[in-house]
């Protein structure tokens, strides 16, 4: 009897050349600087092409207790901007694979992560988060764990996730892992803006 395996690949591309659309942070994003942001737009694939991690996990990786990266902002809320902290709690690499743990508080009004952080406005995922190698000008886009229009991100899904004044929330996102000598990257998140110079533990 002959058996076929499928073997489940995340396949991570820049802006504009992956299977998603391209997301821009909203609410309280900063500019990062003409420069840099033309790199981004204009670098070559990546190819790398991790496995992504079983289909049935579906809780976040432990996070470290450590906040190596953190910043308050507007973003948009369920009735307006409302203002929000992220802290995030780690960047981990794992051979082929980088982990991206991190919180949201909400600080103020009620803050919509149910739709804030996917790429699309029915993603209710964090889908829209991708880290940026600054060195070599390439862009990580989450993984998924398949590579037809259904696959699923390997991250944290936000369904009916709304975020109340000092209520939190712990998210995750799997990206291929950038080469070995990077050892500090951007993380762009839609709604927050541009964490820079992030280090891969």
């Amino acid at each position: 009897m002959r058996k076929t395996f499928v073997l489940a690949v995340a396949v991570v591309a820049l802006t504009g050349c992956g299977m998603l659309p391209s997301t821009t942070g909203g609410g309280g994003q900063e500019k990062q600087g003409g420069t840099q942001a033309a790199q981004t737009e204009n670098a070559p694939p990546e190819t790398t092409v991790p496995t992504a991690p079983p289909a049935e996990q579906q809780t976040a990786p432990p996070q470290g207790d450590k906040v190596i990266a953190s910043r308050e902002t507007k973003a948009e809320g369920t009735d307006g901007p409302t203002k929000v902290r992220v802290e995030i709690t780690g960047l981990l690499r794992q051979g082929k694979t980088a982990t991206l743990n991190w919180t949201i508080t909400g600080l103020e009004g009620s803050f919509n992560v149910h739709n804030g952080m996917g790429g699309g406005v029915f993603d209710y995922t964090v889908s829209g988060v991708s880290l940026i190698d600054p060195v070599n000008a390439k862009r990580y886009r989450v993984a998924r764990n398949g590579t037809d229009d259904k696959a699923e991100c390997v991250c944290s899904g936000t369904q009916g996730e709304f975020l109340e004044k000092d209520e939190s929330a712990s998210l995750y996102a799997v990206f291929a892992a950038p080469p070995a000598d990077v050892t500090k990257v951007n993380i762009e998140m839609p709604q927050i803006g541009v964490f820079t110079d992030v280090p891969i533990s």
